[in-house]
């Protein structure tokens, strides 16, 4: 890719420069802070997404209830256990919440992100 060439033409070559997709000192890469938008931001491009699934298989009736969806994406794909699974981190988290994150991320990133029937059903509910 053309950024991976310009770091290279601009000598950022990792640990042998000092700089790369890390600043280096003594050889370790330095850890830089994120703040919190990024880091939210990226959390429901990854999140957000199993729980639209979830909802739109709770709607179609392929899974009978939230508490199987979450012990499914727990046991099946390695859902944060501590989160409850997807639904329940929805439910937590807020329906509605989480209907304003998805439209938000299908503004930027297409109709896949569009939140399910079912989600804003949940969230009128609330």
């Amino acid at each position: 890719p053309d950024w991976l060439e310009k770091k290279v033409a601009d000598g950022h070559l990792g640990r042998k420069s000092g700089k790369g997709f890390y600043d280096y000192r003594n050889g370790k890469p330095i850890k830089r802070k994120l703040d919190g938008e990024p880091s939210s931001a990226l959390q429901d491009r990854l999140v957000l997404p199993l729980v639209n699934a979830c909802a739109a298989c709770l709607r179609e009736g392929i899974i009978e209830d939230s508490d199987v969806a979450d012990a499914g994406m727990i046991f099946g794909s390695g859902f944060a256990p501590f989160r409850g699974g997807p639904m329940n981190y929805a439910k937590t988290r807020g329906f509605k919440d989480v209907v304003s994150a998805l439209e938000e991320l299908a503004s930027f990133h297409g109709a896949r992100h569009a939140p399910d029937k079912y989600l804003k059903k949940l969230a009128k509910e609330e």
